[in-house]
Formats: C-alpha cells, structure tokens, sequence
C-alpha cells in the first residue's frame, strides 16, 4: 500500500488528506493530522472519498476518452486526442478570425489547481486576446473579493483559523458552517468548550444547525444584513462604541458613512430585518465590546444583488471598533470551493489580472503583457458568468469552453443557460465526470483527471498553499486540465500566430515538472503584490508543508494574519469605509409569489454531486429532494409531508415533495442548491424538460461583483394534483447500477415529476465490504402511462424474471411487481415497482432498504395500503453516517442519559460511537440533547409502518 499526502476536493477549508492507493485503486482516505487546516479531522464528505475515487459505481461516471458529436441529438463517438485538439483548435480559430476574439468564452472552476487556472487565463487573455474567461468562483467569492477589495484595499482575508481560539465574540451571518464548512465548525466547538464565555451571534433566515449553538440569534429576513450591520453601526455610534483613534489614524470616508447609516434606526431596523429592537442591541454591543471580534460568513451575504454592500459594509463594522489585524478579530470571508483563492490569485475572472492586479489599470495590463510576452493585453472587460451565457444565448459568444464546472446544474436562470448551450455553434466541455448535465450540450467532450490523480497546489479561506499530489494514474486517456489547456494553445497559437515563439513553454510529458514550471511562472507574477510568494517554493511545501501568503523573498515563513500595523494596501494606506444603503432584493415577494425561497447546502452533499452523487450512504442523511416550508404555511394550504407541489417563479416551474421544517421560516421555503436535472426532473406541460432547482432561481446581479442572487427568488407554491404514482427501487449489482440510474434518468422527462436518487443500506464505514447499491425512482402523473414503460422500469430494476411476483389491474391502473432473494440465512426483498397505488410504500421501502426478513409475506407484498400485514420496524432517519446511527436509536438511548447536556452527549457517545468519527453530526446530536431533558418520557424505540 501507498501513502500520498493531498488535499481534499470539497469546500475551502483545504483539509489535508493522506490517500491510501494499491496500484490504480484508491483504497482508503483518512486526515493528515500533520496538516494546519484540519489537524486530521475529515467531514462526511471527505471521510468517503475512497469510496468516490475509484469504486465500481463512480468509474462507470466518469469520461474516459474524448468523444465528438456531429449533431447535438447524437450519442457521442470516440476520437483520439490529436484529432480532438486540432477539432477544437479549428473552430476556434475560425470563429475569431470570422467574429472577433470576443466570440468565444472561457468558463472554469474553483475546483480546479492553481496552475489550471493560470494557463487557462493566460490562453483567454495572452493568447486569444479576449477578457471573456469567468468563473463558478464568480457565483460564489466574486462579492467577498469586491468587498475587501472596496474597503481594505485588496482581496486578502485578513484572519485565519487560529483566531477562531482569540475570539471573544463570533459573529456568523450568512453561513451554516455546520453543514458547509464542518471540520471549521469543530474548531469553533472546541473554541467554545474551552471558553465558554465566549459569545456567538448568528444571523440567518433558518435556524440552522449553526444557530443551535448561538448565544443570540437573529433571524432576519432575506436580503436585509445590509440593514442589519447599518443599525449595529448606528447603535454602536449612539453608544460610544467604536474606536475614534483607530478610526482617524487609519481609515478615510468614516463621515460619510456616518451620515449613511442616521436613519438605521432600532426601528427601521426591526421594520426590515424583522427582529427585535433588544435582540440588535445586543449584538451591536457584543460585537464592538469584546476583546476580539471574528466575523464568519458565506453565500448568505455572496450570493445577493447587494452582495458587495453586505461584505462592506460588515467590513465597516469591524473597522469602526478596531476588530481587525489582532489575533482573534477580522472579517473572515469562507470560500465555498477548495481552490477559488487560487483562481483570485491567478485572475481568473474576466475583471481580474494575475496576483491581483486590475484589468481597468493601464499599468497592470502592462506588467502582465510583460511577463507574458505579448503585446497587450485587452482593456476591453470580459463577460461574466450571467453576462457570458446570455451573451451565447444571444448569438453574440459563438464558441464556449467549459472546464470542471457544470453551468447546466449551477448557474441561475436554467432557460437562458440551456438557451445558451443550444444556441452556441462550438460548445468544448473539459470534465471528469460523463453524468455532468452540462455534458449533454458539448459537441467535443475532453476527460480529464480528478481528485487523487491530479498534481499542483491550491489556497485555501485562510491564504494557505498546499500541494495537491498524484496517488494514483489517470484512467483511461484522461489528461490533467492545464496540460490540455497547454496543448490546446500550442495548437491554436500555430493557427493565430503562425511561427512567432511559443507562449505555452511547458512540458506535458512530465506533469510534476510542467505543473511547477507554470507555478514559477504565477509566482513570478506575485513579486512586489500583495500576496508576494517569492519566498515559497515546492520543496518548501515538500519539506516544510503549507504556507500562508505573502511569503516574499527572503522569509522563511508567511504571515498569519493581515494589517496588524494599520497600514492597508490602498495609496494613502488607509482602509475605506463604504457607504452603503439597504436595498432590497432583486425580486421582493409579493401577492402572486409569496414566498421567499432560499438555497443552500446540504450536509453530506457537494455541489451537483457529479461525485458524493454515486455513493449512496451519502443520501442516507438526506434521501430525495423536497422544498422545505414553515408547517404553519403548510396548514394553511392543506399540504401535508410528501405532497407534491408547482413551486413556481417568473423563470420556470418545477415538481417536488413539500416537508414541513420549523427552521424555515413563516412565508419563506427552502431547497437544497443540489438537485439538478440529473436527480429531479420531469415534463412541462409544453413537453420541457424541468431544470432542477436553478430553474427557479434569478440571474439578477450585484453591479459590483456581478454575483447573481442565487439566495433568493420570490415563488408561489400550490399543491400539484397528480393522482398517478410510481415507487420503483431496488438493489443492484455495483458494475451496472450507475447505467441503470442513467438509463431510468432518461426516463424522467415522461412524467410531470420525477426523481431518481442512489440509496445503500448505510452499513458503518468501517464495513465498507458489506455496503451495497440501490437506485430509486420516484414519478407521478395525470394518468397512467402505457405499460410498455412501466415494463421497461421493472426490467431496468431486474423484476422481469420468472422469480417476480405481480400483480395488475388495467382499470385502475395500478400494477405492482416485487422479487425476493432466497438465501440459506435469510430472505429479503431486493426489488419493488409499485405504479399507480404506492400507498405501501413506507413499509415495503422499509422492509427492502433495511434488508428485514420477509419470508412471512409472500404474495401480501403485493397488497395495497399503508398497514403492513405484519408489523415493519424502522429504524428511522439516519443522524451519523460513518457508524449508521439512526434517530429513533439516538432518541431511544438519549431517554437513559442523565446529567447536564454535556454528560449526557458523552453517554450517548460511549454506547452508540455516534458523532465519534468525522463529528458532522454533533450539532444535530447536540440540538437532540437539547430537546429531550433528562425527565423526558421514554420514546418508543421502533416505529411501525
């Protein structure tokens, strides 16, 4: 066995990782405890890598050779790399010597290296000579680099990791780091066991997870925090809290700010936050009275068409009471993606240079033409990522490239986008994985490597610079992402500058040597900048391991936090206060869609889940899409849990399951950003295929960071009456089961609602021999659909064999179809397809999914009705992943536990080891403590279905 040291490929933590490999195989992951950023600690996510690398289930997704289309509705056919590479390299060079440079497009990823992100900038902006290269970081970071840069004078977050142990007051808005950020999250768990007098504010829409260990939380309403740090300002003003000496020795703009924020009264402020005059009162004095302030936040303050504003404007905050360049105070800004630093750092967003230099700056554009050996470099701002996919919509970007990313899933306003992919004549997508939604749209699809087999570095939230290592080969002919980018400019710059030098000078025949060769060329670009890295090295990270920036030469170490002199990388070296007002959403609901739906993510989930996506232990936590809504909005329109609704907005329609959730708030819903196209589906009744959740969301912008609002959409939510169902699921074989979840995918788009979800039989993570997969489909309709497609799904899920028992009747349309596997130990049932009546469906997924005996039942799996004919216990929701621990196990055992709190979460520890492994389930272990007190009644320890 070998041991390679990496990173993990989730969110902006950087945890680092030790990948265990035999050969190809990629057999075991666990956290490198030698690594700053998690000290050895992985989340569910990272815990299951393994199991996402090199599995039956996950090498049957992945893209393994380049394949071309020569119509959009033909099935792909292989064609060997040259040929793939000179395709794309005449298209492109046809169409900007046709249209223009500024007719092709560039769209990456923050999942990408470091050095990916640099060729691929220098090609768009070196070579081509179009600004038009953008990023998912776009939908992500772009409004906490505008706002750093608009108030501190650059895009450097000013703390770090360690400053989550200073802190005396943690103020978290616009973040449920408890399911995005986890092992971040259990640092501030252990931050506060060891200092319980610390104070922690959250401020959020939902009671999350996060808010369950808040000393005060706010729940304000969507879109107002500008409101909200305006009046803590203004409270802070009328109070003497703020610090005047720091104010004049090292800020400017403070009057006008001052100005600004008057009529952010208490009451204004609970007229738009929606929350008590009080409750502001407090948090304004925590936040400027402590010791040491740490603000936390994310896509909640992101993701909004007053992004910049939200990020400046608690920036303010910390600036006006001196909470900023000491340990345990700042605005810390959490990166959503393992390496979106890495593409600020390199400028890979069509407004940004190399080491964060101004595309708008004459002497920037100069320094990069420079380095680069080229003339120019265009003045002209690229399109960003809305900007860009309305631009294809429109005809005027002809040729797109799309590189580790899946717009088709992520980005808002799903019409316009797929509008977009249609309409575009060359459309290159560069991905590892085969089941992106993006896929289907490529007329040339290029493999590329993935976690475990790449080589290079990324930063991390807090400026931390790790190697990224190769653990196993690549499979199949995929190539590492720069390395095709290189060989793609070589091809495409004989075609537009025919004999001049190459500006690509980088071996892809050795990829650690030509992936340090393009980092030596980025860290060159660094010299004399803000995050200066001169002083760093590889063998640096080899022998010493990750290093924060700036790390200039002639240092041995960088610096872990910002700005402890006062003086801030602006001319005058001051920090500027912004003055913003509130403004509302883009889209405020009103009577024809009343509700303000949120997104975000879900636990044990990341992105589009083109990877956590094949493992079905993974859904365990969450089984299937749903809207979450107040169960006082549910009463009043008679929905119930599980019932199918139209949750509308101005963009487009789709089907899910409402459930009830008490974190929602009252006119408010909430659905995961996960599902996609590729889990949740369905029929318009136009014949359009339904877009998942993004086709719901709105592509309003910040003017600033141009971020969209992808955290709120005004909607309206009405019951869908469609009385035909179907339950199909059943356990597969691993080497075919993804075939069949795409082949049943397919299906989807014959039923108004759809969903199609992997699930396993969440056996512990330590007993990974004994997991098996499972796919599951959901539908309904208006009517029955003919049989031949009801047959098609029971032949997909392997009930057409003689050992299949049925039963069906045409006039109420209504069939069901269920096998049981015989073995010498035991029976159970492997395979159920109930269409029409799936009113027993709770009991038989029961029975199935938990492998309970079911040689009693016989020909009564095919009875209707929601009672069993012999009583199935469930074992309920599963809480902790890594060792199957379930609720109604947690519920049960919490009834014996007595003491404080405390005491009682450690009793329930040392018998059930929930929450003992990767700890992503303590805050909701410990909001179960909370709820059941040591008098609590004894729960019934089985529920019967």
């Amino acid at each position: 066995m070998t041991e390679t040291r990496s990173t993990c490929p989730y969110c902006g933590v950087g945890c680092g990782v030790i990948i265990e490999s035999d050969g190809p195989q990629i057999t075991g992951v666990r956290g490198d405890s030698l690594h700053p950023a998690n000290f050895g600690r992985l989340c569910t996510k990272g815990s299951t890598l393994h199991l996402t690398a090199t599995s039956p289930v996950t090498l049957q997704t992945r893209l393994l050779q380049p394949q071309q289309r020569l119509q959009r509705t033909d099935a792909p056919q292989p064609l060997p790399w040259d040929a793939a590479l000179g395709l794309a390299a005449g298209r492109f060079a046809d169409i900007i010597q046709q249209h223009g440079p500024d007719a092709v497009g560039f769209y990456v990823s923050g999942q990408l290296l470091t050095e990916d992100y640099y060729v691929f900038n220098k090609l768009a902006k070196g070579l081509i000579g179009t600004n038009n290269i953008d990023t998912n970081s776009r939908l992500c970071m772009s409004s906490a680099v505008a706002g750093y840069k608009q108030t501190l004078g650059a895009d450097a977050p000013p703390a770090c990791y360690d400053d989550v142990k200073h802190a005396q007051c943690l103020f978290i808005v616009g973040s449920n780091a408890a399911w995005a950020h986890p092992i971040l999250f259990r640092r501030i768990e252990d931050a506060r066991a060891a200092n319980p007098g610390m104070k922690v504010i959250v401020a959020d829409p939902r009671r999350t997870d996060t808010a369950g260990m808040a000393d005060l939380f706010l729940p304000i309403q969507p879109g107002s925090d500008v409101m909200l740090f305006n009046g803590m300002l203004h409270l802070m003003l009328r109070e003497g809290w703020t610090d005047p000496a720091y104010i004049a020795a090292h800020t400017t703009g403070f009057d006008e700010l001052q100005a600004r924020v008057r009529d952010a009264t208490p009451e204004r402020v609970a007229e738009v936050c929606g929350i008590p005059g009080g409750d502001l009162a407090t948090a304004a004095r925590w936040f400027a009275t402590s010791a040491s302030t740490l603000s936390l936040y994310c896509q909640g303050l992101n993701q909004s068409s007053s992004g910049t504003a939200k990020n400046a404007t608690l920036i303010n905050l910390h600036l006006a009471t001196a909470q900023i360049g000491k340990p345990g105070a700042g605005p810390f800004s959490l990166t959503g993606q393992p390496n979106a630093m890495g593409g600020r750092e390199v400028g890979g967003l069509a407004n940004l240079l190399s080491a964060h230099r101004d595309l708008a700056n004459p002497q920037h554009r100069a320094e990069v033409a420079a380095l680069w050996g080229v003339s120019d470099v265009p003045a002209k701002p690229g399109k960003t990522a809305v900007e860009m996919f309305q631009a294809a919509a429109d005809g005027e970007i002809k040729a797109l490239w799309i590189a580790c990313t899946n717009p088709a899933q992520s980005m808002p306003d799903q019409a316009t986008v797929r509008r977009a992919l249609q309409r575009a004549e060359f459309v290159v997508v560069q991905e590892a994985f085969a089941t992106a939604a993006t896929c289907a749209y490529a007329d040339l699809l290029l493999p590329a490597t993935t976690w475990g087999e790449k080589t290079g570095t990324v930063t991390n939230s807090e400026r931390r610079i790790s190697r990224v290592r190769t653990a196993v080969p690549a499979p199949g002919e995929a190539r590492h992402d720069w390395a095709i980018a290189v060989q793609f400019a070589q091809q495409l710059e004989a075609l537009l500058r025919p004999g001049a030098a190459t500006l690509f000078p980088y071996t892809t025949d050795h990829a650690d040597a030509g992936a340090e060769a393009v980092w030596k060329e980025h860290r060159e670009s660094t010299r004399g900048r803000d995050l200066d890295i001169t002083g760093l090295s590889w063998s640096l990270l080899e022998t010493g391991g990750p290093q924060q920036w700036p790390l200039p030469e002639g240092t041995t170490a960088g610096k872990a936090r910002l700005y402890e002199d006062g003086i801030f990388p602006t001319a005058d070296g001051r920090a500027r206060f912004a003055a913003h007002a509130w403004q509302p959403v883009a889209e405020p609901r009103e009577s024809r869609y009343p509700f303000s739906l949120t997104t975000g993510r879900l636990r044990d989930q990341w992105h589009g889940m083109t990877r956590t996506g094949t493992l079905g232990r993974l859904f365990g936590h969450v089984a299937e899409p749903s809207v979450q809504l107040n169960p006082q909005d549910m009463e009043e329109r008679a929905l119930k849990n599980g019932d199918l609704v139209y949750v509308t907005s101005k963009r487009g329609t789709i089907v899910v399951p409402v459930q009830g959730d008490t974190t929602v708030g009252v006119s408010q819903a909430f659905m995961a950003m996960h599902w996609g196209s590729e889990f949740l589906s369905g029929c318009s009744s136009t014949g359009e295929r339904l877009a998942g959740v993004n086709a719901l969301t709105t592509s309003a912008y910040c003017p600033t960071s141009k971020q969209p609002e992808l955290k709120h959409a005004a909607v309206k939510i009405l019951k869908a009456e469609l009385p035909w169902t179907l339950l199909a699921m059943a356990w597969l074989p691993a080497d075919t089961a993804q075939a069949t979840r795409e082949a049943l995918s397919a299906l989807m788009a014959q039923f108004p609602f759809a969903s199609c979800v992997p699930f396993s039989n969440n056996t512990p993570l330590s007993e990974p021999g004994r997991e098996r997969v499972g796919v599951l489909l959901r539908a309904a309709a208006h009517e029955a659909p003919p049989d031949a497609t009801i047959e098609h799904i029971e032949s997909l899920m392997g009930l057409a064999g003689a050992d299949t028992q049925r039963y069906a009747d045409k006039k109420r349309g209504q069939r069901r179809a269920a096998r049981l596997l015989r073995r010498p130990d035991a029976t159970t049932l492997e395979g159920i397809v109930l269409a029409g009546d799936t009113s027993a469906q709770g009991w038989l997924k029961t029975l199935l999914q938990e492998e309970l005996p079911a040689q009693s039942y016989g020909r009564l799996l095919l009875i209707p009705g929601a009672k069993a004919p012999v009583a199935v216990q469930s074992r309920g929701k599963t809480v902790c992943t890594c060792f199957n621990v379930a609720d109604i196990a947690i519920t049960t055992e919490l009834a014996h536990c007595h003491g404080t709190d405390a005491d009682r979460l450690a009793q329930l520890q040392g018998k059930l080891r929930c929450g003992t492994n990767c700890g992503s389930c303590l805050p909701e272990l410990k909001r179960m403590v909370r709820a059941t007190g040591p008098l609590a009644p004894k729960p019934v320890a089985q529920a019967t279905i």
